[in-house]
């Protein structure tokens, strides 16, 4: 197994994590900067428009693999109930989303940057998102500051969602790397194992060993190529290290 030259990573329950999920809270502080609100709602009239909305954007999502970015569904959601905000389509996910959460480092996730650096390994993200690559980035610089990503694409900037083989292509592209220098590491056996096959990439299947994954799929069967598989950050990093 030839090391790589750069490591591509997924961001939810690869690198960062989001305990303590609030969305009402994420609502309540948006508020604060509503400039006008003609029905006086409050997180609770938000949530319910929330759920049609979003709803109705989960299933194309998981049924035609097409991503709407939350900026786009929130404009939905607040025009329709007459609210505006003295904040950016941007300022607005920044601050509601680290009022719902503000995140939490994976174990280890902080060590095996540190490990990259010092070898020289490059890194980037790629993740399923509805959130831009923009805030995701803002998220990485304040959890994880010792990151040298070069770049985060987030599935919100580009409309496809992985598996789809062109959002790794266009990250090799990115790297100007062959797909043969590259690692992808991810949670998910067929948004990150099967996604990043389809592009050559060697995937790295995390299954960490003391967190319970969304995307854990225990009846299915692994896959038919190769690939690894490992269940914690530190583990990757020894990998790394015998193959230097």
């Amino acid at each position: 197994m030839k090391r790589p030259r750069m490591l591509l990573f997924d961001y939810g329950h690869t690198l960062l994590y989001e305990p303590d999920w609030n969305a009402e809270r994420g609502d309540r502080e948006l508020l604060r900067y509503a400039v006008r609100n003609p029905k006086n709602c409050g997180a609770e009239e938000i949530r319910r428009e929330v759920a049609e909305v979003f709803g109705e954007i989960e299933r194309v999502r998981d049924e035609m693999g097409y991503e709407i970015p939350c900026v786009i569904g929130d404009r939905l959601v607040y025009e329709h109930l007459g609210i505006e905000f003295s904040l950016s389509p941007h300022e607005q996910e920044t601050v509601f989303w680290t009022a719902a959460c503000p995140g939490a480092v994976m174990p280890g996730a902080d060590k095996l940057l540190d490990f990259l650096n010092e070898q020289g390994i490059r890194s980037a993200v790629l993740s399923n998102n509805g959130w831009s690559g923009e805030a995701i980035r803002e998220r990485f610089d304040r959890l994880l500051p010792n990151h040298r990503f070069e770049f985060v694409m987030s599935s919100a900037d580009y409309m496809i969602r992985k598996p789809d083989r062109r959002l790794f292509e266009i990250a090799l592209l990115k790297a100007g790397l062959d797909a043969s220098e590259v690692w992808y590491v991810g949670d998910s056996l067929r948004a990150d194992v099967y996604g990043a096959h389809s592009a050559g990439i060697l995937p790295v299947w995390y299954e960490e060993e003391t967190m319970e994954s969304r995307y854990a799929v225990p009846d299915e069967p692994p896959p038919d190529f190769e690939y690894l598989h490992v269940t914690s950050l530190s583990e990757l990093s020894r990998i790394l290290a015998d193959l230097s």
